[in-house]
């Protein structure tokens, strides 16, 4: 029996890819299983080549896995695509129905199981990924009845029938498996803890932390790879009163929010690149205006319409500067699924503690990447309004046309900050430069000191949990990586593999980019020969961004990847090793 293995199912887009996958995953899940899974998919509805690749394990994993242990293939193309990451001595699970052969130098064993025969015979060709489970599960030394809650869940409004037949096509699958190959412990997993855990996407989990943060609205257009986070508000908001508005563009989108912010709501959007391009004149007005508001950007593969359904982190410096003028602006990049959850959280708190907007930036291997996460600890939620004046509050009486002092100078650049309707806090808001009051003004005096009140909210930091995580045990270490977002896990699984052959590794993973955390990073910095920085985009945005606040432009070192895929582990340890190889630490 082993404790980890990689298993991927692989055909045609619409073909129950994403069925067979999801419901054996649930099901390991349920057993207490660690899972991390990654779809690779494309951007049409229908066709071309579709994939999901699940890690199974008796301990948290983090990231996709390098290898393969067993593929299930619908088609030839999924098999010549896939096999090289199979193990020496994995197995191909296909259907018998298109003549399956192994490509030339692959050394795996061929199963050809009649996936379609057998659901025809069941009563629906469809069900033939139901019993691609039922055969993994009989590799995996899994029981019929893991799939029995998991099934009933996924099918039960469609009828018993539906159900019962589903669960025929499972055992199918299975009973076949034995009777053609028996028992073959090599692929049998451990058992689990059998504890219960959540298994969840990014986008669920920022979903999720909206509505514990106080969400109420949220406006957005559908866009690849965010729009599981407007799926499930819609059905989740207005069990707390709330609502969704699917808007005709981001332009709108982001309006609405801050209208709504600026009415008392706690409100966000979502969007991906193309998205936040339009919104950022809008992100402006917010800043101007010093008005909450939470944006989450999903990175994806760009520019232009690029490529939607793959992984790239090149979105970085255009959250940083992208709105014309100067605004205080805060960005947070969660790294795991438990982070999203959290860090929305703080996300709603930080808008209205510094009156600004904030950019959550997540990425496709984040955001859609489905993965364990630990039962959350709700006691940590904590409501922070920052200076918003309470219903019960009385302000002191305007007189002689005086308006509220919405924008008042502070020492801290924060004023107090009230709702429509609030008795003696009318005010004037506009987009263009103001005075206290809200009223337009072109002074040059009032001009600088708005500026500077509007940019000093952040010079002294901002109360972010974890700005920067750190794994540094080594006072003096021969490399420090440094990364953002979804690499977090696959820098940890290289780290492991280098520490094992004698290296002294440190991992940074930068959470706050703006403002960006340049003493934590500089001290890191400080105690390694080298900084392997690892991105998923061409020029080096992170590499980039360290040089501009820490210096140290000599030890920097970009390893980039661009091509649509999340970065391996295996990718990782081998550009580290040949820089210690070679002489370069």
């Amino acid at each position: 029996m082993i404790k980890q293995l990689s298993w991927k199912v692989g055909g045609q887009q619409g073909e129950g890819i994403d069925s067979a996958g999801e419901i054996l995953a649930t099901a390991l899940n349920r057993k207490g299983y660690y899972l991390y899974g990654y779809r690779h998919f494309s951007s049409r509805i229908k066709g071309g080549h579709s994939n999901t690749k699940i890690r199974i394990s008796t301990s948290p994993v983090r990231s996709i896995s390098d290898e393969l242990d067993i593929l299930v293939a619908f088609d030839q193309e999924t098999i010549d695509l896939n096999a090289f990451e199979l193990i020496e001595g994995g197995i191909i699970l296909a259907d018998a129905k298109f003549n399956p052969a192994v490509p030339e130098g692959i050394s795996a064993r061929l199963l050809a199981v009649p996936f379609t025969k057998i659901a025809e015979e069941v009563g629906m060709a469809q069900m033939k990924n139901m019993v691609a489970v039922g055969a993994s599960a009989a590799l995996l030394g899994i029981s019929v009845d893991a799939f029995q809650e998991v099934i009933e869940e996924r099918f039960a409004r469609k009828g018993q029938k539906i159900v019962d037949k589903n669960m025929e096509a499972i055992s199918r699958g299975v009973e076949f498996v034995i009777s053609e190959v028996g028992d073959i412990s090599n692929f049998k997993l451990e058992p689990s803890d059998g504890k219960k855990r959540l298994y969840m996407i990014g986008n669920d989990a920022i979903a999720l932390g909206a509505v514990a943060a106080g969400a109420r609205l949220m406006a957005a257009y559908p866009i690849t790879p965010s729009s599981e986070i407007m799926e499930y508000l819609i059905k989740r908001l207005p069990e707390f009163g709330g609502t969704v508005v699917q808007t005709e563009d981001e332009i709108a989108a982001i309006t609405m929010v801050i209208g709504a912010n600026y009415g008392g709501v706690r409100a966000l959007t979502a969007s991906a690149g193309p998205g936040l391009s339009l919104m950022t004149e809008a992100i402006g007005l917010a800043g101007m205006t010093e008005t909450p508001a939470v944006i989450v950007n999903t990175q994806r593969g760009g520019p232009s319409t690029g490529l939607p359904t793959k992984q790239e982190q090149s979105d970085l410096l255009a959250m940083l500067y992208s709105t014309h003028g100067e605004i205080p602006k805060i960005v947070i990049a969660p790294s795991t699924a438990e982070e999203c959850f959290y860090d929305t959280i703080q996300a709603f708190n930080l808008a209205e503690q510094y009156q600004c907007p904030v950019i959550i930036l997540s990425d496709l291997a984040l955001s859609l990447g489905k993965q364990t996460v630990e039962p959350l600890d709700y006691d940590r939620i904590k409501i922070d309004r920052g200076k918003l004046v309470l219903d019960d509050e009385e302000l002191p009486e305007l007189e002689n046309s005086e308006l509220f002092p919405r924008y008042e100078f502070t020492p801290d650049g924060i004023s107090r900050r009230v709702l429509p309707g609030k008795k003696n806090g009318l005010h004037h808001v506009t987009g263009v430069e103001h005075d206290q009051t809200g009223r337009p003004s072109e002074n040059p005096v009032n001009r600088k000191k708005m500026m500077d009140k509007r940019l000093s909210k952040l010079a002294n930091g901002i109360q972010f949990e974890e700005p920067v995580f750190l794994d540094a045990k080594h006072e003096e270490a021969d490399l420090l990586i440094v990364g953002f977002c979804s690499t977090r896990g696959t820098i940890h699984e290289a780290m492991e593999r280098l520490e094992a052959e004698g290296m002294k590794v440190n991992h940074a993973h930068v959470r706050q980019v703006l403002p960006f955390p340049t003493d934590i990073m500089a001290e890191q910095m400080k105690k390694a020969k080298k900084v392997i920085v690892v991105e998923n985009n061409a020029t080096g945005q992170l590499t980039n961004l360290i040089k501009m606040h820490v210096g140290m432009a000599e030890k920097l070192v970009h390893i980039g990847k661009y091509d649509g895929n999340p970065f391996l582990p295996s990718e990782i340890y081998k550009q580290c090793k040949e820089l210690f190889v070679h002489g370069h630490i």
